[in-house]
C-alpha cells in the first residue's frame, strides 16, 4: 500500500490510497507523464525499526518524506508526505 496526496490529485479514484504492484506502476507512469521533470534531491535517511524515512526535495524545491515500512526485505507501505501547506 502507498499513500499519497499527489496520488490523490493524479488519480482521484484512489483517494490517496494505491494497492498493489499494477496500481503503483500505474500511479507512476501517470506521474512521470503529468510531471516528466521529477527529480529527487535526497537530504536525509533515518532509519526506525522496520521504518526508513527519506526526506528529499522535489522538482519544486519542497521538502518530502517517504516513509517506508518493511516486513523482513519487503517493503509493506509507503508514504509519502509533504508539509501541509505544498500538498
Amino acid at each position: 500500500m502507498f499513500t499519497s496526496p499527489v496520488a490523490a490529485n493524479l488519480l482521484p479514484e484512489t483517494q490517496g490510497v494505491v494497492r498493489g504492484k499494477a496500481a503503483l506502476r500505474r500511479y507512476w507512469i501517470a506521474t512521470l507523464e503529468r510531471i516528466p521533470d521529477l527529480r529527487f534531491t535526497v537530504e536525509g535517511v533515518y532509519q526506525g525499526v522496520n521504518t526508513i524515512v527519506i526526506a528529499y526535495r522535489n522538482q519544486n524545491g519542497d521538502l518530502v518524506n517517504e516513509v517506508l515500512i518493511f516486513d523482513g526485505d519487503a517493503i509493506v507501505e509507503g508514504h509519502g508526505t509533504y508539509r501541509s501547506d505544498c500538498s
